[in-house]
């Protein structure tokens, strides 16, 4: 990290004063004065004062973070969730009192309850809630309601904004919030200790006594990101998050995408605001750079930077401002998700002077009429291998995303992904299982087609049911996509004469009747099994070595 920064140079001799910059604003970093003063009032989001001479809220924010339906117990690990961040500091710079409970696998009741208990009682509980964890959260609220029933709550994020009727609906629930959480928290938590109406907030929509539900207007998204105070790190347990052991931190300069993929939320989450055209923003430069600033110091340890932003390129001029700042204030290696058809090779190469040593990118189907026609994706495979071209260039490693088991996909058409990615040389590769999320577009072409169940099981791997891909096809395409990618790249390796035969040799193995898939699977999920263990040990009770062989890899 550069420490010969004149911005950062204002607070060099008091750190203190770094953090008061981050939390109440100044000229040097803000536009807008600081929300929360210590005379006694905040500003709410649209400038309203809002007083604070009250009692303050204890909140409790629950985050079910898993992806597995693993219910062995994990002391430590986990995600780092900048929305929950973003929450607490807005709560507690207006002096109200959060914690949190981070469930790192599926809890049953009794364990539950006794962690809810442990914590103490709440004046306010809010649920995080994805769609993948919406049966669990479903029972956590039942429970923690047995537990402490006169405690309010409140659900958000991303499965609440897509269907907040449903997640209105479930015993327990009281309000939901619809959008961005910070300031319609806050002013719930105002409203409740002063025992004011609080039925009427923006972007909440309420549960009331007789069982109607209350549907309020959507505030506009919150355009001046850095008007918020950074987020509040230390809500985590932050030194045993799985990043943090490998010496990595989770960041984002930004809120939404200016895109519109069809098996991606942030369309629908675009249009609940008013004023969605805004949906897609960024930090200022000097704000994100300040963020990181903020990060570092609480965190010395940090050598590597993980930037979660949906596209990181979406406004050119904002990237080259941002990335000439972080090279010389920051400096750190980094990686970043990034879109291929906005990318160019200046761009490239900024970003690899900058410190950034992998590339996340979506292929997502190399299939052009699925990526054009389905995906809304319209970029081409040239555009694609030209990219990764300046990549490999520049020396920075490609991680691609690709999605399998996608509508109207079989085995033919997963090979092509399968061949596109040996052709663009991805060093890394995520083959995921398409999941159709609710409100999506790819969601109701699926529902359309007949390829959707009425209801998912929580254990499903494979969500549709497509007679021309049926189950073991598409986990056999999972497991093995990164097997057959390396096969494909040799074949440039072999004799010209030879390499004919061992394309048409590699097709038949892939997609052909004699493959035994179902036996592979079974081999793999054994394999898959033992390696994903042996992983969790040496993170979790050797984070050195782990660490050690990492960095081995990415100097490669």
């Amino acid at each position: 990290m550069n420490q010969e920064n004149p911005v950062h140079g204002l607070f060099e001799e008091n750190p203190d004063d770094l953090r008061a910059a981050c939390y109440q604003g100044t000229d040097a970093y803000q536009k807008n004065e600081g929300y929360h003063t210590r005379t006694g009032s905040s500003i709410g989001d649209t400038g309203e004062v809002i007083p604070t001479d009250r009692p303050r809220a204890r909140v409790l924010l629950v985050y079910p973070d898993y992806t597995e339906r693993d219910r062995s117990p994990v002391s430590t690990g986990g995600n780092y969730s900048e929305g929950l961040a973003s929450i607490s500091a807005v709560l507690k710079q207006a002096g109200h009192q959060v914690e949190l409970l981070h469930l790192l696998y599926v809890h049953k009741e009794a364990d539950f309850k006794k962690k809810l208990q442990t914590k103490g009682a709440f004046d306010v509980i809010g649920f995080s809630i994805r769609t993948t964890a919406f049966i669990d959260c479903k029972e956590y609220i039942k429970w923690t309601k047995e537990v402490y029933p006169d405690t309010f709550i409140t659900c958000g994020s991303y499965h609440v904004t897509l269907l907040p009727d449903e997640v209105l609906s479930v015993d327990g629930a009281d309000c939901v919030c619809v959008g961005d959480g910070e300031y319609a928290t806050l002013e719930l938590c105002e409203k409740l200790m002063a025992g004011e109406d609080h039925t009427n907030i923006e972007s909440m929509y309420f549960k009331m006594p007789d069982g109607t539900f209350k549907h309020n207007p959507i505030r506009p998204v919150f355009e001046d990101l850095e008007r918020l105070p950074i987020p509040d790190f230390e809500l985590f347990d932050y030194n045993n998050l799985s990043a943090s052991k490998m010496n990595t931190a989770i960041v984002m300069m930004s809120r939404g995408c200016l895109f519109s993929c069809t098996y991606c939320g942030n369309s629908q989450f675009r249009n609940v605001y008013p004023n969605r055209k805004k949906f897609a923003r960024f930090r200022s430069p000097e704000n994100g750079i300040l963020y990181l600033k903020t990060l570092l110091q609480k965190y010395p340890y940090l050598q590597y930077l993980n930037f979660r932003d949906a596209i990181f390129n979406m406004y050119p001029d904002w990237f080259d401002a941002f990335i000439a700042l972080y090279k010389k204030e920051i400096n750190l290696p980094f990686t970043c998700n990034v879109r291929f058809d906005v990318l160019t090779e200046d761009t490239v190469r900024k970003m690899a002077e900058a410190g950034c040593y992998t590339i996340d990118v979506g292929v997502e189907s190399g299939d052009e009429e699925i990526r054009t026609k389905y995906l809304r994706r319209l970029m081409t495979d040239q555009q694609m291998i030209n990219a990764c071209e300046w990549f490999h260039k520049y020396n920075v490693m490609v991680l691609t995303y690709n999605i399998v088991g996608l509508p109207h996909e079989d085995l033919h058409k997963a090979l092509k992904t399968v061949k596109l990615n040996a052709k663009l040389k991805s060093d890394r590769i995520i083959p995921n299982i398409f999941y159709p999320y609710p409100m999506t577009v790819l969601h109701d072409i699926a529902k359309q087609a007949g390829f959707l169940p009425d209801v998912i099981s929580p254990d499903c791997k494979v969500p549709l049911k497509q007679k021309q891909f049926p189950e073991h096809h598409v986990l056999f395409v999972a497991d093995y996509f990164m097997f057959f990618v390396k096969r494909y790249k040799r074949l440039k390796k072999w004799p010209k004469f030879l390499q004919n035969a061992r394309e048409n040799w590699l097709d038949f193995w892939f997609t052909g009747p004699l493959t035994p898939r179902r036996t592979l699977v079974f081999l793999y999920t054994i394999k898959a099994g033992i390696t994903k263990n042996l992983k969790s040990f040496l993170r979790n009770h050797c984070p050195a070595f782990y660490l050690k062989l990492r960095n081995r890899r990415l100097k490669k």
